[in-house]
Parts: structure tokens; C-alpha cells; sequence
């Protein structure tokens, strides 16, 4: 791909270059146009989403405060959060846009600007766009990590989100946590996008037999495009560390892997024996491990990431390659809009936007709004989602690089279930879950965006002082690999009732520091009551007995149905010793 100087100068033009000079101080004085202002460009419409996780109604999810990374990662699209991404985006402080894309203020912007996203209010934005530039001129992709992880995605086996897309009208997607539900279902809910012309791709996913001989691809690795007169490769790369990141279990006989070799093939192929104009990478690898993938392997034009839920306002051209990397953030926020310029096997000019789903300025689609409606009436009545549970002081978040204010009231949670009796629970890193606003009700609904999964129970176990620093040292080793192709998905454990301290760049298996457990250093021998979940179930020999596996989401609800109010930690229990981090108050204004 050859790029002008010009082409490089339109990577810039997006919404935060727009508001960045446009700037706006109350929702009131926005227009709809304005929020969809885009320079309209060539033949060719990609539009995409990534990470919805479920959530079809508008609601809550801030940026992170916090995203440490190894030090030859720092400064990369994907590294940087806070006001530091507010400057080098050149975003305005206050706007809808710093709303959308940092942790600034949110609390204080929530309630001016009001919930993100929402399903029908994406299918609106998408079905304007397309009787704009015409359905031949447009293509829907999706990047995975769609189906579940709400109680409207898990207790429906996706079924809710599936629907959706095929109302949507989505031509082709990926996969993580849909591989969850496990492949009968997996392969059900493919069959019913496959019926509506959505097709379901993955080249790095092969069938394996007892002996772990590998054989046939399980999904088509790529799909071949008609459009606007342009003939483009969509190549698929689901999630590489499935098995490793989620229980086996759920994919037995499938393996998984970047598989880089195979897709330079397809590359290839795509180029010399399709004579495709351009050859696109549909990912959820990551956003850092899409980059340096970018430099292994040679042709392709345009990288559409996932899974690592980045917001990156300007499309990112891999330095010393012909590829340009682009992604949608998460939770439904966004949705993605490339045009190209496509012509004789060239990309001539592009044009990119994240479009903030601000559902007090997007209308609804009225048939996707009744859809979604239909279902979450369904699951009210069973569930009792809409049901408030207590009153929250302080803001409950997930996302961090090491530690949030959910966690820590999941971990109270848990040990107050099992008697006060335990030393540390262990929650998984997970970069998904909602936040409940300070002075907000908590519902059931909340509780289950930050846990329904299908695998939810917590299991209690007894471990030395040793195989605890030995896990946890694991992984750090995996989150904090400098080589992105070892990065193998999510932030860090988050350990309740223990204080450390880590060194990000230090020895492998010797970053965690001064550890302790209840106030007191942990040592190496003594055997500590540990409560886990979020990972593939313990052998049965290894669970303590008396202590009955009982699903996260049963032990919150009731947890918090006892508090009129609840006021978790906000101070983190760790202590980064060579890279910044910064606390609570840094964005969310305060403990009260």
C-alpha cells in the first residue's frame, strides 16, 4: 500500500481532531451532525465493532487509569490512558470525546453526558451509513467477544446478541468468549449467522486428534468480498490463547495459535491467486501483538484488532511496514467507520472515525430497541435484573491494570461468605464489567456484567506461601512479557487481602516483592486458605473440604442485599516500583 503524504495527513482528521477544535461543554450544545461529522472517502465502507461483551443497553464503562506495560512497549497506541492520552490525541478536557475515550473525570461526565452505547443505537448508526453510501459500498464485521459475558448474553447461550447481529445486518466475525459456551453451541449460534449471510472466519483454529496431531481448519480462514467494485480478502485470527485463558474443556479437539506461518500463506494466496485489492486482517489477537505481527508478516493492508478493549482515535500505521492498525475500544462504545479508496490492487486514500455511541444523541432503532426490550423483559422476570440491591459511595470499576474497587468488594464478598475464615481470594483480570456510579443503586444486572460466565463458581482451595508467589509470579510473567507474542490476554490477578509490591520490568519469576497477607509477610511453608475463580476448575482431590463451590454471582447478590451501602477500598494493595500508577482519586475524584 502506497501511502501520500495526504494519506497520512487524513489519518489525523477523526472525531478528537474535530471536537479537539470544536470543543464543547454540555451535551445541550451538540449537535447530532456534529457527532457524525466524517469525511466521506472512496468505494469502500468498513465498519466495525469489537468487544461488545454483551452489553445491548446503554450503560456505564470508563477507560482505565492505569495501563502499565513493559518499558519497550511504552508510548504505543494501547499504552497510554488519562490526561496522557488526552494530550497526545489532542482531545479537550470536559468534552463528550474525553468522556468517551479516558478515565478524566468520569463520574462528573457520566452525569452530563449520560450512558454509552447500546445495541439499537448502534444498528441505527449503522443503517444510516449504509443508506448513505449504499449497501454495496459497505461492509459489518464484528472482532469477537460479542455473545456473552451479561446475563442478557450467558442465560440466552448468546442467542440475544445473535439476533441482534443478524437484524444488524453483520457480514463477517471472530471470536474469544463466544468459544465459552462451548463448541455444540458455538457451532449452533454460527449456523444461525451463516442462515443470515454472516460469515464466521478463522485461520488459525484447526481440528486436533487424541494424540495432538493437528488436522483440517475448523472455520473457512478467510472470506473473499465484493465492494463498491473492489475485491477485499478478510483473513480471521480468533483469539491464539483460548485454552490457555479460558478452560480447555470448552474447545477439546480444536487447536489454537497466531499461527503467523499459515497466515502469510493466506496472504499470499489472497494476492496471487484471488487478485484481491487489498487484504484486510479481521483480529482478536490484541492490539500489541497486531502490531508486531504487522512486521512478521508482509501484505497486509489493514489490521481491524480486538480484545485488548484499546481506544485509539487515530488509525496507526506500523512503522517500517505498509500496514495501518485500527480499533473499536469495547463494551459498544464505538463503532469504527475506514473508508478506502480502493483501486488496481491499491489503497489511493482512507479515511477513519471512531463514532461515540452517546445513546442521548443516537436515536434507538426501533426493531433492534424492541428486540433487545423482548429479551431483557424475558430475563427480568426470571432473574430479577432491574431488582437494586444497595446504594455504592464510591465508583465501582474493573478495568486496571492491577487492582479495582469491584474486586475488592468481590473479595469481601466471598470471605464473608465462607465465614470470615479466609486468607486471599484470587479474581480473575478479566478487562470487562460495567461501573456503577458513586451514589448509584447496584442491580443484579450490574452484578452480572462483571460476572456471568459460564464457568462461575468459586472453589476453595489450600496453597503454600510458595505456589502462591509461583502463580502469581506466572501472571505477571504473562502480562508483562516484552514480547507481545507471550502476552497471552488480560490485566493482573487481583489479590484481596494482600499488599505487594512489583518491579514490571524485572527477571521473570522474580517481580513480586515484600508480600504480604493480612498485614503479615508471607511465608514460603505455611499453607493459606485461598479462594479462587474465574479459571478452570481444581481437581476435585484439591479442594478443601466443607467448602461448597458456589457461583460468584449467588454469593454477591446476597452479599449485597445485606448492605444498605457499600464503600470497597479504593487505594491499591500494590506498590509499582519503575512505572507510574496512579490511584483512584486520579481520575474518580476521591474515595467519597
Amino acid at each position: 500500500m502506497n501511502l501520500t503524504r495526504r494519506d497520512f495527513i487524513e489519518l489525523a482528521i477523526v472525531t478528537g481532531a474535530y471536537l479537539a477544535t470544536n470543543p464543547v461543554s454540555a451535551l445541550a450544545k451538540m449537535s447530532l451532525s456534529d457527532l457524525l461529522a466524517f469525511r466521506e472517502t472512496g468505494n469502500v465502507t468498513l465498519l466495525f465493532t469489537t468487544d461488545l461483551h454483551a452489553h445491548l443497553r446503554p450503560h456505564y464503562f470508563s477507560e482505565p487509569i492505569n495501563l502499565v506495560v513493559p518499558k519497550n512497549l511504552r508510548g504505543l497506541p494501547g499504552t497510554v490512558t488519562g490526561e496522557e492520552f488526552l494530550r497526545m490525541y489532542k482531545i479537550a478536557p470536559g468534552t463528550l470525546e474525553a468522556y468517551f475515550m479516558s478515565c478524566v473525570d468520569f463520574p462528573k461526565l457520566a452525569r452530563k453526558f449520560g450512558k454509552m452505547g447500546g445495541a439499537p443505537h448502534i444498528t441505527w448508526l449503522v443503517k444510516k451509513i449504509i443508506s448513505e453510501r449504499g449497501r454495496d459500498k459497505v461492509l459489518l464485521l464484528d472482532g469477537g467477544d460479542t455473545w456473552v459475558t451479561t446475563a442478557v448474553g450467558t442465560f440466552t447461550d448468546g442467542k440475544a446478541v445473535v439476533d441482534w447481529m443478524k437484524l444488524t445486518g453483520y457480514d463477517v466475525m471472530v471470536g474469544h468468549w463466544e468459544f465459552t459456551l462451548g463448541k455444540e453451541k458455538v457451532l449452533k449460534r454460527i449456523k444461525e449467522l451463516q442462515s443470515a449471510g454472516c460469515e464466521f472466519i478463522s485461520q488459525n483454529i484447526r481440528e486436533v486428534d487424541e494424540f495432538g496431531f493437528e488436522g483440517d481448519l475448523v472455520f473457512k480462514p478467510y472470506a473473499i468480498k465484493e465492494v463498491g467494485g473492489a475485491r477485499l480478502g478478510i483473513i480471521g485470527n480468533s483469539f491464539p490463547f483460548t485454552p490457555i485463558a479460558n478452560p480447555k474443556q470448552f474447545v477439546e479437539g480444536w487447536s489454537f495459535g497466531i499461527r503467523e506461518d499459515t497466515l502469510q500463506e493466506y496472504v499470499n494466496e489472497l494476492k496471487e491467486k484471488h487478485k484481491v485489492d487489498a487484504v484486510i486482517l479481521l483480529s482478536h489477537d490484541g492490539l500489541l501483538l497486531d502490531i508486531a505481527l504487522a512486521k512478521k508478516v508482509s501484505g497486509i493492508d489493514i489490521i481491524i484488532s480486538g480484545h485488548t478493549h484499546d481506544v485509539v482515535p487515530k488509525a496507526y500505521k506500523v512503522p517500517g511496514t505498509n500496514t495501518i492498525v485500527v480499533i473499536a475500544g469495547s463494551h459498544g462504545k464505538f463503532l469504527g467507520r475506514l473508508d478506502l479508496d480502493v483501486k488496481n490492487g491499491r489503497i489511493r486514500d482512507l479515511s477513519y472515525k471512531l463514532y461515540p455511541i452517546a445513546s442521548n444523541l443516537i436515536p434507538a432503532d426501533p426493531e433492534a430497541q424492541k428486540l433487545v426490550d423482548s429479551y431483557w423483559s424475558e430475563l427480568d422476570k426470571k432473574l430479577g435484573l432491574s431488582k437494586e440491591l444497595c446504594t455504592t459511595e464510591v465508583m465501582l470499576y474493573k478495568r486496571d491494570t492491577f487492582f479495582s474497587t469491584w474486586d475488592w468488594l468481590v473479595g469481601e464478598a466471598i470471605n464473608d461468605y465462607y465465614g470470615g475464615e479466609l486468607d486471599v481470594v484470587t479474581s480473575p483480570g478479566y478487562r470487562w464489567g460495567t461501573v456503577v456510579l458513586p451514589g448509584e443503586k447496584v442491580t443484579v444486572d450490574h452484578v452480572y456484567a462483571y460476572t456471568a460466565i459460564t464457568y462461575p463458581n468459586v472453589y476453595v482451595l489450600r496453597r503454600t506461601g510458595k505456589q502462591l508467589k509461583t502463580v502469581w509470579e506466572d501472571v505477571a510473567d504473562n502480562v508483562f512479557n516484552p514480547d507481545p507474542f507471550y502476552q497471552q490476554g488480560g490485566d493482573m490477578s487481583r489479590l484481596w487481602n494482600v499488599e505487594y509490591e512489583i518491579e514490571v520490568n524485572g527477571p521473570p519469576y522474580n517481580r513480586l516483592r515484600n508480600i504480604t497477607i493480612g498485614g503479615k509477610p508471607l511465608k514460603p511453608d505455611k499453607e493459606y486458605l485461598v479462594a479462587v475463580y474465574g479459571g478452570p476448575p481444581p481437581p476435585p482431590d484439591t479442594l478443601e473440604p466443607g467448602y461448597k463451590p458456589v457461583p460468584v454471582y449467588e454469593i454477591l447478590i446476597n452479599y449485597l442485599k445485606k448492605k444498605e451501602s457499600v464503600k470497597p477500598r479504593t487505594e491499591p494493595n500494590v506498590k509499582v516500583l519503575d512505572a507510574p500508577y496512579k490511584p483512584y482519586d486520579a481520575c474518580y475524584g476521591g474515595g467519597s
